[in-house]
């Protein structure tokens, strides 16, 4: 089942506020947790206040990643639209599905608007990297 014109500018409009979202996100985080303070002496008084700092650095550096990654994926995802091949699975389209055929569920879209394949070929995927 295709997507309406309607609904794929839909998807377009989310994964654009998505992105500009998780982009102001990604420089608060590093702001904060990398000395983004103006005026505020950055260096730890304590070995206590050095480990409670690092902690904090290293889970900013955590989000951060996990966002660059989302990030990635829907600029993946919003270059699918000008070349006309967004909502279509990548995993059957490489399994030589027809293209009338290779449709993500329109669900899985809402949920996951940068989503690559449907469901059984994520699946196979997921099961291939985690073996």
């Amino acid at each position: 089942m295709s997507l309406t014109q309607t609904e794929l500018s839909q998807l377009q409009q989310q994964l654009q506020l998505l992105q500009a979202r998780l982009r102001g996100d990604v420089q608060d985080i590093a702001s904060s947790a990398f000395g983004g303070d103006q005026g505020e002496s950055r260096t730890p008084q304590h070995l206590a206040e050095l480990g409670s700092e690092n902690f904090e650095q290293d889970f900013a550096l955590d989000l951060i990643r996990n966002e660059q990654e989302t990030l990635t994926e829907i600029a993946a995802a919003l270059n699918k639209f000008s070349r006309g091949t967004y909502g279509l699975c990548e995993g059957c389209l490489a399994e030589g599905v027809p293209e009338k055929k290779a449709n993500i569920a329109k669900a899985r879209l809402k949920a996951i608007p940068w989503a690559r394949n449907c469901v059984e070929c994520e699946r196979k995927r997921e099961t291939h990297i985690y073996r």
